[in-house]
């Protein structure tokens, strides 16, 4: 019950404060305006992500005790570092490889304040599993960012999950930085969701990922091998890093750029076998449920069992990934 003011703080917070930034973003004129890779059809106002980044930050410095202000402290010069270059990015626009540099440099405020990977005996290797962790994960939201409602949903799923993960294990500063995170997409999910009459831009998006990334570092469970305490949050963020590889995979193969935007996500693809918008998002909420569903099974079950249900997902992942490769190489141009 501690968690339930926070999630209820981020909430209230971002819900009420979302339409504060879209009436300032049409001030700035900072809208995402149509084009030939993007779906809607009339310029939407950016700036959401500053809405929720509000929700988030107050939820956690009201709740957040002093034990875990070191910590907290270095998630939240993260997030107003990625707040920053996001704003940026949706203000002017921002070269990619500058903005995969600057999701370094948050990751090393995590590796100084004692937030990073210990897998290995070897510090340095500890270390670029860390780097490597934190900007494909907040690059895996930001480019989840494609559809209504589809970023903001999927974090709300992946950020409770990890809340229901982290209460199991008493892990206290996990719960505290879900249970907020949950509550501000939430809240800005209503004024998200198709038809949308906000985005939350780069500033929410890679604020949004950094702080799951950071959950998936933190979580951590005893009693499981190693193997399985890291299988957990790649099951739990299974959606933004099938769809990242996913269009990795595709725009390489095309020889372009993974940075170039295009309509091949994951979404696109099914929706281009017919469904609606709305039909398509539910589809992916789906599919982040039964994966955090899988979560919550192996972080409670003995190895054999886990090990079993890992080996099912991955199946199932690659069966999807090969069948929505073979359906976009055949539509056509």
């Amino acid at each position: 019950m501690e968690f339930v003011p926070i999630l209820a703080v981020g909430f209230m917070t971002a819900y009420g404060f979302t339409p504060v930034t879209r009436r300032l973003a049409l001030r700035l004129d900072m809208v995402d305006r149509p084009s030939k890779r993007k779906i809607h059809q009339e310029p939407i106002p950016l700036l959401g992500g500053v809405a929720i980044f509000g929700g988030f930050l107050l939820a956690m410095t009201l709740f957040t005790p002093a034990a875990h202000w070191r910590e907290f402290g270095a998630v939240l010069a993260g997030c107003l570092w990625l707040a920053l270059v996001g704003y940026l990015d949706d203000r002017n626009g921002m070269n990619p490889y500058l903005k995969l540099l600057a999701q370094v440099v948050a990751g090393l405020v995590l590796v100084a304040a004692g937030i990073q990977v210990r897998l290995f005996g070897f510090e340095p290797l500890n270390i670029a599993l860390t780097l490597f962790w934190i900007v494909g994960i907040t690059n895996a939201l930001n480019l989840m960012d494609n559809m209504d409602g589809l970023a903001a949903g999927i974090a709300a799923i992946a950020a409770f999950t990890f809340f229901l993960l982290a209460a199991s294990q008493e892990l206290l500063l996990v719960g505290r930085l879900a249970a907020a995170l949950c509550g501000a997409t939430l809240g800005f999910l209503r004024y998200n969701f198709n038809p949308a009459s906000t985005f939350m831009g780069d500033t929410g998006s890679l604020v949004i990922g950094f702080v799951l990334a950071v959950l998936g570092i933190k979580l951590d469970f005893q009693s499981q091998s190693q193997v399985v305490t890291w299988a957990i949050p790649l099951l739990v963020l299974g959606i933004p890093i099938f769809d990242t590889t996913l269009v990795t995979f595709t725009r390489l193969r095309e020889g372009r750029s993974p940075f170039q935007g295009g309509k091949d996500h994951t979404s696109h693809r099914i929706a281009s076998l017919g469904l609606s918008h709305r039909r398509t998002v539910v589809l992916l909420y789906g599919a982040a449920s039964l994966l955090g569903a899988a979560a919550l099974l192996i972080s409670q079950s003995g190895s054999q069992m886990a090990s079993l249900v890992i080996a099912a997902v991955g199946l199932g992942g690659l069966v999807a990934f090969i069948l929505l490769e073979v359906q976009y190489t055949r539509q056509p141009s």
